[in-house]
């Protein structure tokens, strides 16, 4: 291939060898292209892509490629991939406008804050509605500085994947289930018939004797422990 190659000719580095339609062909490939990533990212959901949106995401993802194909590639013509780009950032640009001008568009790509807490107990179809396991939202809670979920009284998880903690001011509730140490560290008390209880899954509080948690549905209970807000 480097053989044939020659360098500095400027209709190849221009225009290449494709006829002139085939400009028309880039266009369709990078809209269908574009919008068909776009839609998987969407699907895989925000916190894959923290602190950017994922038009933001797409739109570093797609520039790389295309400026990286027009510089090193001698057989991709700076034309395409100038025109790769200019396309990339006109749709990005009336991605951006759409979601300013519409709010059903700004939630279909962007999407909505999921509540995944309250009142101390995990909400359950905000963790699956972001495909998210409580050890996963345990870990953000601790960076947080939560040692307890009975200290938090609704915690949201953002669009661009952020968490959004917000801790009872006052009193809180005595116990609750302890996320600090993690589990894997200290492990859970076995639950007690002289102590208070909890879901070992989502944290809920129940008297005993409790044989299936109305929240999740689990049998797991533990001892709930006392929260360093409490008294």
């Amino acid at each position: 291939m480097a053989g044939d190659v020659v360098p500095f000719e400027l209709g190849r580095m221009i225009l290449g060898a494709a006829p002139p339609l085939f400009l028309a062909e880039i266009l369709l490939r990078v809209v269908v292209i574009y919008l068909f990533t776009l839609l998987l990212l969407r699907w895989i959901g925000g916190r894959s892509v923290a602190q950017m949106s994922i038009v933001e995401f797409l739109l570093v993802v797609a520039l790389g490629s295309a400026v990286g194909d027009g510089m090193f590639y001698p057989d991709v013509p700076l034309l395409h991939a100038l025109l790769v780009v200019f396309v990339v950032v006109c749709l990005s640009k009336g991605l951006d406008h759409l979601t300013l001008r519409f709010r059903r568009a700004k939630r279909a790509l962007d999407g909505e804050p999921v509540q995944v807490v309250r009142e101390g107990a995990l909400v359950v179809a905000g963790l699956k509605a972001r495909d998210m396991g409580p050890p996963e939202l345990a870990a953000f809670l601790r960076l947080q500085g939560v040692r307890n979920l009975a200290e938090v009284r609704a915690a949201y998880l953002e669009p661009m994947g952020q968490l959004s903690v917000f801790c009872h001011k006052g009193a809180v509730a005595e116990h609750g289930l302890r996320i600090e140490p993690p589990p894997e560290i200290l492990p859970l008390r076995p639950a007690r018939p002289d102590a208070p209880i909890c879901c070992a899954y989502c944290g809920r509080l129940a008297p005993q004797p409790a044989p299936r948690c109305s929240a999740c549905g689990r049998y797991d209970w533990v001892e709930a422990e006392a929260s360093p807000g409490a008294g």
